[in-house]
Formats: C-alpha cells, structure tokens, sequence
C-alpha cells in the first residue's frame, strides 16, 4: 500500500481504517446537529453512532492482526492474548451537543505495551500519531511534523487542562476545560498545553494519548485517582 504518513505499515493502515471510520462519522456528525432540539435523542444517536465506530473499524483492523483483540469503554474481545487494539470516542459529550471537539482514540498494544497509537479528529481532519521508539508526529493535509512538549515552567506563563468534578488543585496559569481528554493530552505533547489534570478515565480513551506524550518527550501519570500528564518539567 502507498504510504500516507510516516511510520510503518502496520501503522498507516490503521490510519486507513480511522479515516474510513471518519467518513461515516462525519455524516452522523451532521446528523446530531440537527438534533440540539432534543438533548436525549441526541445522546440515543450518539451511543448508536459510537457503537457504528466500534463494528466499522474492527473490520479494517482484522486486515492489520487479524488474531488481535479489542477493548472499548463497552466491549471486550478476547484475541490471541499477544496483541490488543484499544479504541474510544473521547469527546463523546461534545459530539452530542454538536461541538466538533472529539477524537478517535487507537491504540495496538503488544504484549501489554502500547506499540502503535493514533488520536484523530475526524472534523478537523488532524491526525496525532507515535510508533514506541520512534517519536511522536502530527499529519494533516498531507504534511508531517514531529511534535515535543513545551519547556515552560512558570506557573504564570502555563496553560493547564483539566477534566475534573471535583475542587481543582490550586495551581497558577490559564486553565481550560475542552471536554475531550485524549486530545487534551496530545496537545501536551504537542506544546498546546503544558500540562492535563483529570479525574481517572476508562484506560481505553487515554492509551493512545500515553503513548504519544512520552514520545514527545513529556510524562503521564495516574494513581488510580488522578490522571497527570505534563511537559516533564511542570511539577503539579
């Protein structure tokens, strides 16, 4: 197959399966729109349209290992108990208010270690990507860069994301709140943000996002509590 982005096979065709999945994600996208008259229904489709993701793009991924499992925030598929792929629609909330903040979250995981990982934003059609060892990168519109995290350590110069219910910490800098934690942390890992304060999260919306963070040099986090990701420089 030709080479979309840079990376391996393995990796550009699990990029092919995200983007045969955004398609038709990109029709419900403008379906749910339609649908702010009523909060409920809008959620109904959305789980619907989730669940579409789940059984389109398992298709395309048995292609890539076809022996592998498959883990969701709500399926579980026992595979040849080596190789694993994680998918999530992080952001689901904002999908069902008709905001376009959501990604695709896939992950290959190989012996319990995240190997391959992909965050897209199937609206804004940008793709962050890592393969272990190699770097972290982000493609849109047909050109790639690699990415590392931001070297800001003022508290007055950080910007901070949070995914939080409860009280946040009291930290110093601008904070913001997008609703969509696997982009979150890729935009950590991609100087946007310095650092992401959460709540703990279903692992499977956050194992792609783990992995591209510490490849763009930055660290990840979690004590079962809290979810930390930052620069590597930010102490929170």
């Amino acid at each position: 197959m030709d080479l979309l982005i840079k990376g391996s096979t393995e990796l550009n065709k699990m990029f092919a399966a995200l983007q045969n999945t955004a398609s038709g994600l990109r029709h419900d996208f403008g379906e749910v729109e339609a649908l702010q008259h009523s909060l409920r229904g809008a959620r109904d489709f959305v789980a619907k349209a989730s669940a579409r993701i789940e059984e389109s793009i398992l298709t395309d991924l048995q292609l890539v290992r076809p022996s592998a499992g498959l883990l969701t925030p709500n399926v579980s598929k026992t595979g040849d108990g080596r190789d694993e792929f994680v998918l999530a629609l992080s952001g689901a909330s904002n999908f069902v208010r008709g905001n376009a903040h959501f990604a695709i979250s896939l992950a290959l995981r190989s012996m319990g270690e995240t190997k391959i990982a992909l965050v897209y934003s199937p609206i804004e059609e940008r793709l962050y990507y890592a393969e272990a060892g190699n770097g972290a990168f982000v493609f849109s519109a047909y050109h790639s860069e690699r990415i590392r995290v931001s070297n800001l350590v003022e508290p007055e110069d950080l910007t901070i994301a949070y995914n939080t219910n409860g009280i946040r910490p009291v930290i110093k800098g601008n904070a913001r709140e997008t609703g969509c934690p696997a982009m979150d942390i890729a935009w950590v890992a991609a100087g946007k943000f310095d650092a992401f304060v959460s709540d703990s999260l279903d692992f499977a919306e956050i194992a792609a996002a783990e992995l591209i963070i510490r490849e763009a040099g930055g660290k990840i986090e979690s004590d079962g509590i809290d979810i930390i990701a930052t620069n590597g420089k930010v102490e929170l």
